[in-house]
């Protein structure tokens, strides 16, 4: 089974914010294979179902972004699922606004909520999905909470469907094939001009 989370923040208040693209994605998919992730489990709200031919169970954690590990080692607990079978979605600032990256393994690259797994898993071996939000012009604590402008959205409307699919190719066909495709183009705000 493959436990694939999207990292957020719970609340009215934080929905449509750039640090909340993760949970956007695993809500494509949830509607997407029409598994959806309404059940509470381990600080979590999930679905398990069939992605592309894999069992897989979808996450968000409700634990805020800064312990989202808690609810990541509840769930590998709970499902014996292996840190190499974690796949973890979420926001990336040094990453332009509409660009995704797929890595089997890594730091933190100072994302807190990514921290918070890598530390409650003991491993830096996480596959991950990095969808650029793009670099703070402020301060970044208020930056990833913002949502974001009228020219960002098509960009990052269409990096989140990109990203649904690039889940889906880790799923159906592995990692390697999953990068080759997408860690390619960059997008830039020029391009729909």
């Amino acid at each position: 089974m493959w436990l694939v989370v999207g990292l957020g923040n719970p609340g009215r208040r934080y929905r449509g914010t750039r640090h909340n693209v993760g949970w956007e994605v695993v809500d494509r998919l949830s509607a997407r294979w029409d598994l959806p992730v309404s059940r509470e489990e381990e600080e979590a709200l999930v679905g398990r179902g069939e992605i592309a031919g894999q069992e897989v169970l979808l996450a968000k954690p409700l634990t805020y972004m800064n312990r989202s590990g808690e609810a990541v080692r509840g769930l590998v607990r709970r499902y014996g699922v292996q840190p190499q079978e974690v796949l973890v979605i979420y926001d990336d600032v040094d990453l332009p606004v509409g660009t995704i990256r797929i890595r089997p393994r890594g730091s933190s690259g100072g994302h807190h909520g990514m921290a918070s797994v890598l530390e409650a898993l003991g491993t830096s071996e996480i596959p991950r999905v990095r969808v650029g939000i793009g670099r703070p012009r402020g301060e970044a604590a208020e930056y990833v909470l913002s949502r974001f402008s009228s020219e960002e959205r098509p960009l990052i409307e269409e990096a989140m469907e990109r990203a649904a699919d690039a889940v889906e190719a880790i799923l159906r066909e592995g990692m390697e094939a999953a990068m080759n495709r997408y860690n390619r183009r960059v997008p830039v705000l020029s391009d729909r001009r």
